[in-house]
């Protein structure tokens, strides 16, 4: 057993590298002598555990984007406007880790926030940002095209449905979004810094995808597509299964019922 102590730090790419290289001798040495050089040790335990997250990251995004895409499908009775929310959605991924990659790694406005230096980006912080971002964003989504839908089942008037939703649905999304970058801010308090770029992250994301995402974005490109927003082809419609979500059969079934009873009191 040998130890070797790189001269640089255990998050330096420099000693990702080392680690490589000494794997990559390993091929060499069992083919002429017989030996296997193994490497182990924290810094080799964080590079690989890294290594995996990274790989598994972009499964676990197409995962949970595609399904979610064939239920708000199912939801909404739609092709556009799912296909809008997982887009949207990667837009507020991609604007979000961008920010921590300005603020933490490259140190600009470390001050503003609290951070003493630039560092590295956390192995597990895409992995956790996905989660709990997409979730949100969804729960956001769904708060106001569900109200939309509603208009425009009973409207058919694409327009009137943009303005009813936002009107109606955009201030529980607005007082979502605020309390929860209220919880993060808090998180960005602390002292530790894994939690305190965690925070960020969070806090950005939450930002970025309530006001800019679904409070300007979704009504901006639901009022360019007009009636094409709500498009799924007859075949489809007919094979797929019918989610109510807002209780429409039930108010249907009312509505038929009362309008029997007032016909047969006339």
């Amino acid at each position: 057993m040998i130890s070797v102590t790189p001269k640089t730090g255990p998050d330096d790419t420099k000693t990702k590298d080392l680690v490589k290289a000494i794997r990559d001798k390993s091929n060499q040495t069992e083919k002429e002598n017989g030996i296997e050089l193994m490497v182990t040790g924290t810094a080799a335990m964080n590079i690989d555990i890294a290594q995996k997250l990274s790989d598994a990251l972009p499964v676990f995004a197409a995962l949970i984007v595609g399904l979610a895409y064939v239920l708000l499908v199912l939801v909404f009775r739609s092709l556009l406007i799912p296909l809008k929310a997982v887009l949207g959605f990667l837009l507020s991924l991609g604007a979000t880790l961008g920010a921590v990659v300005f603020v933490v790694q490259d140190g600009h406005f470390q001050n503003m926030f609290g951070f003493s230096a630039a560092g590295p980006i956390l192995a597990f912080l895409p992995v956790i940002l996905i989660g709990i971002l997409f979730g949100l964003a969804m729960d956001y989504e769904v708060f106001l095209v569900s109200k939309m839908r509603e208009v425009y089942t009973h409207t058919g008037d694409p327009k009137r449905a943009i303005l009813e939703g936002m009107r109606e649905s955009g201030r529980v999304v607005v007082a979502a979004g605020l309390i929860m970058m209220s919880v993060f801010i808090g998180f960005m308090l602390a002292p530790d810094a894994i939690i305190k770029s965690l925070g960020m992250a969070l806090t950005f994301g939450v930002f970025f995808d309530t006001f800019i995402v679904r409070m300007t974005i979704v009504p901006a490109v639901m009022t360019l597509m007009g009636k094409s927003a709500w498009y799924l082809p007859k075949w489809l419609d007919n094979i797929l299964p019918n989610i109510d979500v807002e209780g429409e059969s039930i108010i249907h079934h009312m509505e038929n019922k009362s309008e029997k009873i007032y016909k047969q009191n006339s």
